[in-house]
């Protein structure tokens, strides 16, 4: 039996330079992408995507993905992530010797993996299986993605039954977890319930993990839900940054410093630090020009810090 959500801790993963930072117009400078990493390390965190393998006339932001790797500090416990879509991504992935763990992404539904990925669905998840298997010959951790598993920009509805399998068929690849993305941000706590729980029954012990949009406001519910049904590991972005280039309408991450707020008013350990998360958001907001989605780092300090 799961201990009580308010005794519990999750682990958090920072997608701020790779999800935060891929769909947005304006090109951010190497030196700024590998100073929010510094800045995501100071803030607590222990697990980071960094950037990604893609072909860069599609997602121009992440052109830089080989230079972001060759600045990554060297500092003991963190994890950087480097996310592929296939075997020539995780090719230069590995080739850089600076990422501690590809991350496979494998989609619902055929409308979305042939946008996403040029691939259908099932094509995506054995493609997905081999990159496991190329990071594991590699000393190299293996994670996997299912995008759209709530909801798809093409074809509506998802089948739950649909995403089940696919969990079950990644397990079989054995990676360090397995993700459920709202890549558009449709989900609501009910179907997140619901399903996290069913993909927590079906792979375990593998744990999930969750990654979550706030397009349509429900995002930290989403994130509450996820946990209380079993989910063990959270995404999230500084300033509620992100989106995806090919689904139509995707919007920003839930933000880091949001799901920080919560959950540690909740009692759920994340090991992360919300003042320096808020200090990392105002910076970013002046690298971007524009005040970020995040709505934490907008508010007075609650409780306010026992002054000395």
């Amino acid at each position: 039996m799961s201990p009580p959500i308010s005794r519990r801790a999750i682990t958090f993963v920072e997608v701020g330079p790779r999800d935060g930072l891929q769909n947005e117009k304006t090109l951010i400078g190497t030196a700024d992408k590998l100073e929010l990493v510094r800045r995501s390390i100071a803030a607590g965190a222990k697990r980071i995507e960094v950037t990604s393998f893609v072909n860069p006339k599609r997602v121009p932001q992440m052109a830089d993905a080989d230079e972001v790797c060759a600045g990554l500090p060297d500092v003991e416990g963190v994890s950087y992530i480097g996310l592929v879509l296939n075997a020539r991504g995780a090719e230069r992935a590995i080739a850089t010797g600076r990422l501690h763990e590809l991350g496979a992404v494998c989609v619902s539904t055929d409308g979305f993996a042939i946008a996403n990925q040029g691939q259908t669905s099932d094509e995506s998840v054995v493609a997905a299986k081999a990159i496991l298997a190329m990071a594991k010959a590699a000393g190299v951790k293996g994670q996997a993605t299912i995008g759209a598993a709530f909801g798809c920009p093409f074809e509506g509805e998802v089948s739950q039954d649909r995403v089940v399998a696919m969990a079950m068929s990644l397990a079989q690849a054995n990676p360090i977890e397995i993700a459920l993305a709202d890549t558009i941000g449709v989900a609501d706590p009910a179907h997140v319930s619901r399903l996290v729980r069913r993909v927590v029954e079906a792979i375990g012990p593998i744990p999930v993990r969750v990654h979550f949009h706030n397009t349509r406001g429900t995002g930290i519910a989403n994130v509450w839900a996820a946990i209380e049904a079993g989910a063990t590991v959270v995404d999230a972005a500084l300033g509620g940054l992100g989106g995806c280039p090919f689904a139509p309408g995707a919007a920003g991450n839930v933000s880091s410093e949001d799901v920080v707020y919560m959950l540690h008013r909740a009692g759920v350990e994340t090991a992360m630090d919300l003042p320096a998360l808020i200090e990392a958001n105002h910076w970013l907001a002046e690298v971007m020009g524009r005040k970020l989605p995040g709505m934490v780092a907008q508010a007075p300090a609650f409780p306010k810090p026992v002054q000395e």
